[in-house]
C-alpha cells in the first residue's frame, strides 16, 4: 500500500513509519517533514493532499492540546486544542476522502485520557473522547468502502523516561503495532487499544 503518515517525526510517528516500511510505500509529513502539514490549518491540509496525491491509508500519529487543571486553561488552550488535534485529525478525513483509493484506510490518534481522565486532562480527555465519537460516526459515512478507525494508544515508555515520568508505559515499538493492526476492514469505527487488538 502507499501510506500517507501525518506526524511521522514524532515518537510513535517514527515507530509506525519504521513497523510499515518494510512493505509499503511510506510518504512522512509534519510540520517540519519531507512534506510539511500544520493540522490548524485547513489550506496546508489541502496543500498536502494536492502534493501527495492518491494514496491506500492516511495515519495520522498528530494532534496537540494543553495538559493542566480547567481553572488553568484559557479561550486560547481550548481553541488550539480544537483546532489542531480534533479538527485537524476530522479535516485530514473531510479533506482526504477524495486522495484515499477504494477501500482505504484512515486511522486516527486519540489517547488512553478519553476513558481514563485525570484532574488535569479535561481538555485532553475531551478532545480524545471527541474523535472516538467522530469515528463512530464516521465510520457510517465513508464512501467507496472508505474504513476509518481511531488508536487510543496508552502512556508511551520512552515519552515518559524523556519527560523524566520514570519507566513505565508501554514500548512504542508495541504501540505501533496497534497502527499497522488497523489496516484491516474489521475494525472499522472502532477505537484501537491493547485490550481491542486482542
Amino acid at each position: 500500500m502507499r501510506i500517507l503518515i501525518v506526524g511521522a517525526t514524532g515518537t510513535i510517528g517514527k515507530a509506525v513509519s519504521n513497523a510499515l516500511s518494510d512493505q509499503h510505500e511510506i510518504i512522512t509529513a509534519s510540520r517540519n517533514g519531507d512534506v510539511k502539514v500544520d493540522l490548524s490549518d485547513p489550506q496546508s491540509i489541502g496543500r498536502m493532499f494536492e502534493t501527495v496525491g492518491k494514496v491506500d491509508a492516511v495515519i495520522s500519529t498528530a494532534g496537540s492540546g494543553k495538559f493542566g487543571p480547567l481553572d488553568q486553561l484559557s479561550d486560547d488552550d481550548f481553541a488550539f486544542g480544537l483546532g489542531n488535534k480534533l479538527m485537524g485529525q476530522i479535516n485530514l478525513v473531510r479533506l482526504g476522502r477524495d486522495y484515499v483509493n477504494d477501500g482505504g484506510f484512515f486511522t486516527l490518534t486519540s489517547g488512553i485520557l478519553a476513558v481514563q481522565p485525570n484532574p488535569a486532562s479535561v481538555l485532553l480527555t475531551t478532545l480524545n473522547a471527541g474523535l472516538e465519537g467522530f469515528v463512530r460516526a464516521a465510520a457510517l459515512d465513508m464512501p467507496r468502502d472508505q474504513h476509518i478507525s481511531v488508536v487510543s494508544p496508552p502512556a508511551v515508555r520512552e515519552t515518559m523516561e524523556k519527560m523524566g515520568w520514570g519507566r513505565g508505559g508501554v514500548l512504542v515499538a508495541d504501540v505501533a503495532q496497534l497502527y499497522v493492526d488497523s489496516l484491516t476492514a474489521e475494525h472499522d469505527g472502532l477505537t484501537i487499544d491493547f485490550h481491542q487488538a486482542a
